[in-house]
């Protein structure tokens, strides 16, 4: 065995506590455990006698493990993860432990465990959260109290105590104790409930099926409930079907349209895999039907978009449309119902062994979302949205210098945290995209079925996938996954055109690697002419299959002939086929520019290469805009729209040089005000009303029309049809704030007129916005210590709109606060929880920042300090020094292209 060598100075005692205060599980130990140890059950007791009372911030727990253990698989001695506030108890098959030598700040050493069957038993204090990671907390502003759950990464272990882990599945069985008159509710259905005290109520839920632990999930509250059933039309299979959302927002509840696209998903995957819903408890009866639940909670200061939890699945209230929504943001609630569904199979029921390969569940369930929203739902623009949306994200994330395969090296959970990214989603899902062009769609569909048929319940990882594939294709896939999977990078697909032909070029480089990347691909080639009504219409394609070692990574276009003397546009990935950043040739970009494009795919794609284009410093932003300006309005689209609007925003914020910045932006925000005026209603309306009030909080010229806006004076601007609701008054506040047009007073009185969640957030922000040194100080400050002015916890969405709050500084006066920001960053790394810790370090860096004339890029005062940083933390966390990485490099993006604008 490898003797570990202390510190001079340092005692073994010291050493073993600092160990047991590690939180950052690494690979190896998972491994480890993973060796000596099986789990074969989980039993807690969550005590909530005490939620309701004012500040509640613990809670006691009671948990039972029933393990097996081999001493001689492993050399160390095994622990239980747990992040509590203390451990009163510890016992191992009986015998009481020491708790002052066994348990630290986020380990509990089972020095003892003989080999073979184990029961542990461990008393401890667990703490409520206010970062959404853990048993969230929440304080209505009608003074209810709700919980809900989030415990992925791993997280369930600031909860109870557990082997938190992917690979160590058990069966969970909970019991709650908390109001008698609450909703409470875990992965599988109640089984029993008996009294607990005055007013109080124990709950006991069915046992699980095998599960990971990151899966566990409770809720608990006064919540609103709606119930529907939900039974499949060949199996003996019936599901109970609920909505709970605070009452608060029970009016908003448009329960018909969500259980509708619940069924709909539900019909579909279980067509799509050939694999019935394996969760809620069901438990066939001797015909062999069986009656199981799948719920949908909706709650509010949520750090994600939504959690896969079996039985029990959590979004973002966001998706409760309290004010006026686009049909974009409904295709998008449909696409995240969908994802989360798809993850009762791809994860919940076949998970990876490690966070390696987390693409196995997030890229499957991307993918997936979004086939479901295209062949089950009523949305038409399903794939339309991912290529204007998801893929944009991919593209981002795959240019930074901390990009990686989609089979990641996840070295421990600070690096899983943060490979929740664009590549691990949105690359990965266009990848699998194109994997079914590839193998064909019947085969892929073979292949997934015969997964779940193989795995059910068990871990996997990439071999176990590739083996299906390669029996349902009767191809060799381990190339195809050595090019695509496990590589990084974007390739380039060029467009040359030559005399009498067409080429394709594919070029790349692996930014991990530096080699070059050529993958295959099976694409179509469209050629797009000028039609009768000044519009470019598709008149023919070619498909194409690119192989990785074609001669230069040139391939021909069989077929495609170009006219010559008239406008068109060749793009090399007609219906969106394949994941590749596109280099369209000077004629298709001009032509893009100036001419609308009449396939709604197309539009998106094109549009997302003109994009990419801005980010390069290969098209000025200022023409991005004005193209934006006069076609991006008139897209049907929506989900097209407010995303080209926020391009827009970004490229005249961050890609403008200072000497064009207010003109651009003047003219921008006129167009914007244009359309409110053109508009009578309607999503392109409220998505110009949206951006218009974003691009305010920095530039002055359309104030006087936000303020009539909120006065009810629209019809005076010559607008109508624009409902200003909640959401649209708080964000012209916000603007108006930024400016000094709004004191606190008025703010004030805008949050007692209504009192809501949404208020109370965009209020603190609103507040953090004003002008004023004082205001700002206090605002850095909060935001450094994640503390409010009155010394209490700000919840994760209060901390962000501080962060906001603070940042929306047209006057300048933050200017000088990096000093206190990157001093800073080490105290706020270990005094956060990542999620939080992530939102000030990403939320503060000096991200907007202009060239001086004649300044280069890397000369730049930001550059320079955040490059010092760096070198003086070369030992900071690795996952710290990640997202400073990427915010240096958006940065010099920013910069590189703004020096790319003539003058």
């Amino acid at each position: 065995m490898t003797q570990t060598p202390e510190t001079p100075g340092e005692t073994t005692a010291e050493r073993t506590s600092a160990q047991l205060d590690d939180d950052n599980l690494t690979r190896q130990e998972a491994a480890e455990r993973t060796a000596a140890v099986n789990v074969q059950s989980v039993t807690a007791h969550l005590d909530l006698s005490e939620v309701e009372r004012p500040g509640a911030t613990t809670f006691p727990v009671r948990a039972a493990l029933q393990v097996t253990y081999d001493p001689q698989a492993s050399e160390q001695t095994p622990f239980l993860d747990y992040l509590g506030a203390s451990v009163e108890g510890l016992s191992i098959n009986g015998e009481e432990r020491d708790v002052a030598s066994a348990a630290g700040g986020a380990r509990i050493l089972l020095e003892g465990l003989t080999a073979g069957e184990n029961t542990i038993e461990v008393r401890g204090t667990s703490r409520y959260s206010r970062s959404g990671e853990g048993l969230h907390r929440y304080e209505d502003p009608d003074g209810s109290v709700y919980l809900y759950s989030q415990c992925e990464s791993a997280d369930a272990r600031r909860i109870i105590p557990v082997f938190d882990q992917p690979s160590l599945k058990a069966r969970f069985g909970f019991t709650v104790t908390g109001p008698e008159s609450w909703l409470l509710r875990s992965n599988s259905p109640e089984t029993g409930r008996e009294p607990a005290g005055e007013g109080l109520a124990a709950v006991t839920f069915a046992e699980t099926a095998v599960m990971s632990s990151y899966l566990i999930a409770f809720v608990a509250g006064p919540y609103h409930e709606v119930t529907q059933q939900w039974t499949h039309p060949e199996r003996d299979l019936t599901l109970e079907l609920t909505l709970l959302v605070r009452k608060a927002m029970a009016e908003h509840l448009d329960a018909e349209n969500l259980f509708t696209i619940t069924k709909q998903g539900l019909d579909f995957f279980h067509t799509e895999f050939g694999y019935p819903y394996p969760w809620g408890g069901a438990e066939p009866a001797e015909d062999g039907s069986a009656v199981g639940k799948y719920e949908q909670v909706f709650v509010p200061e949520y750090n994600a978009g939504a959690m896969e939890n079996p039985g029990l699945v959590v979004f973002t209230e966001r998706l409760i449309f309290d004010t006026a929504a686009t049909e974009a943001q409904h295709e998008l609630r449909a696409n995240v119902i969908m994802h989360e569904m798809a993850h009762m199979w791809f994860g919940d029921l076949v998970t990876m062994h490690w966070w390696d390969d987390l693409w196995l569940k997030e890229s499957f369930a991307d993918y997936m979302g979004s086939l479901a929203v295209d062949e089950a739902t009523d949305f038409e623009t399903a794939w339309v949205a991912f290529a204007n949306g998801r893929k944009a994200w991919a593209y981002v994330q795959d240019q930074l210098p901390t990009t990686h395969p989609i089979v990641a090296d996840i070295p421990d959970l600070q690096a899983a945290h943060q490979n929740f990214d664009g590549i691990t989603y949105a690359k990965g899902a266009s990848v699998l995209k194109q994997l079914a062009a590839y193998a064909g769609r019947d085969a892929f569909r073979q292949a997934a079925q015969r997964y779940f048929a193989r795995h059910a319940f068990g871990n996997t990882g990439l071999n176990d996938f590739l083996s299906v594939l390669e029996e349902t294709t009767g191809k060799d896939m381990h190339a195809w996954s050595e090019a695509w999977l496990q590589t990084a990078g974007i390739p380039v697909l060029e467009v040359e055109v030559a005399e009498d032909a067409v080429n394709i070029r594919q070029t790349g480089i692996d930014p991990t690697t530096g080699g070059q990347i050529a993958r295959p691909h099976v694409v179509e080639v469209g050629l797009y002419v000028l039609d009768d009504e000044g519009r470019l219409s598709l008149h023919s394609s070619a498909p194409l299959e690119l192989t990785a070692d074609a001669e230069g990574g040139l391939t021909p276009v069989p077929g495609l002939v170009v006219p010559e003397g008239q406008p068109r546009l060749i793009l090399p990935n007609e219906q969106d086929l394949t994941y590749a950043k596109l280099s369209l040739d000077p004629e298709s970009v001009a032509a893009a520019l100036t001419l609308p494009l009449n396939d709604p795919l197309a539009r998106a794609t094109v549009w997302a290469s003109m994009w990419s284009m801005v980010r390069d410093g290969e098209l000025p932003a200022p023409e991005f805009i004005k193209a934006v300006s006069e076609l991006g309005l008139q897209i049907p689209e929506a989900a097209v729209v407010s995303t080209l609007l926020r391009q827009a925003d970004a490229a005249a914020q961050r890609y403008t040089p200072a000497a064009h910045q207010h003109d651009v932006e003047t003219r921008f925000a006129a167009r914007l005000a244009e359309a409110l005026s053109q508009e009578n209603g309607g999503d392109a309306q409220l998505a110009a009303a949206r951006t218009l009030a974003s691009l305010s909080l920095r530039h002055a010229s359309q104030l006087d029309l936000l303020a009539g806006l909120l006065d009810g004076s629209a019809v005076d601007f010559g607008i109508s049809g624009l409902e200003v609701d909640e959401q649209l008054r708080w964000a012209f506040l916000q603007a108006l704030a930024a400016h000094g047009r709004v004191e606190k007073d008025q703010l004030d009185a805008e949050l007692e007129a209504k009192k809501t969640t949404r208020g109370a957030i965009a209020h603190r922000m609103a507040l953090a916005a004003r002008p004023g040194q004082k205001i700002k100080d206090a605002g850095l400050q909060q935001a450094l210590t994640g503390q409010d002015e009155d010394g209490q916890e700000l919840s994760n969405d209060h901390l962000s709109a501080v962060i906001d709050g603070f940042t929306a500084d047209p006057q300048g006066l933050t200017s000088g606060y990096e000093s206190d920001y990157f001093e800073a960053l080490n105290g706020v790394w270990s005094s956060m929880t990542l999620g939080n810790a992530g939102r000030v370090v990403r939320g503060l860096f000096p991200s907007v920042e202009h060239l001086e004339p004649g300044q280069a890029p890397a000369e730049h005062p930001a550059v320079s300090r955040t490059a010092a940083w760096l070198e003086e933390n070369a030992e900071a966390p690795r996952a710290l020094r990640r997202l400073i990485l990427e915010e240096q490099d958006s940065l010099l993006r920013s910069l590189r292209a703004q020096a790319n604008v003539g003058s």
